[in-house]
């Protein structure tokens, strides 16, 4: 059986490394995006990083501008948004596709093992959420709508 620990991705600095380094945390794996309307949730995103980090949670988040050219910024732009609207200190990768045939395999992974309303596997707008257990699983997805604060209950429930 595949685990999100059997990817590999790019640090926003260009560094490629295995999600296996995240063996035995709590994940929540986000698609990001700097000019949407869902960009404040950063703020909450961090707050839920800060408060639960110490007990094995972790966010990575991962930009894209697939929905409405919302991220259309280099990676250092990407990282300097977040670092200076918001103080992110979580994890931030390389800005890639989350949708259709350039898709990364995580998200394709994601998405099928944890599919949307209806079934339907394509992330339908920025800010999606996926929540990933201590052994790699996926446990449950989340809309952009879906506040960071609505998540509390369920991190604390697998922590």
């Amino acid at each position: 059986m595949d685990t999100i620990y059997s990817y590999s991705v790019n640090t926003i600095n260009g560094e490629t490394i295995s999600l296996d380094r995240y063996k035995g945390q709590l994940l929540l794996i986000i698609n990001t995006a700097s000019r949407c309307g869902f960009t404040p949730q950063y703020a909450g995103l961090e707050n839920l990083y800060q408060t639960y980090r110490n007990q094995g949670f972790t966010v990575l988040g991962f930009p894209c501008n697939q929905f409405g050219q919302q991220e259309p910024g280099t990676s250092q732009e990407i990282a300097g948004f977040c670092d200076t609207h918001y103080g992110i200190s979580f994890p931030l990768f390389e800005k890639i596709q989350v949708n259709g045939q350039s898709a990364h395999p995580l998200f394709n992974y994601l998405k099928s093992a944890a599919p949307g309303v209806l079934g339907t596997q394509s992330i339908k707008w920025n800010f999606t959420k996926f929540l990933v257990d201590r052994n790699g699983a996926v446990i449950k997805r989340y809309p952009s709508m879906t506040s960071p604060n609505m998540l509390q209950k369920d991190i604390k429930n697998y922590l």
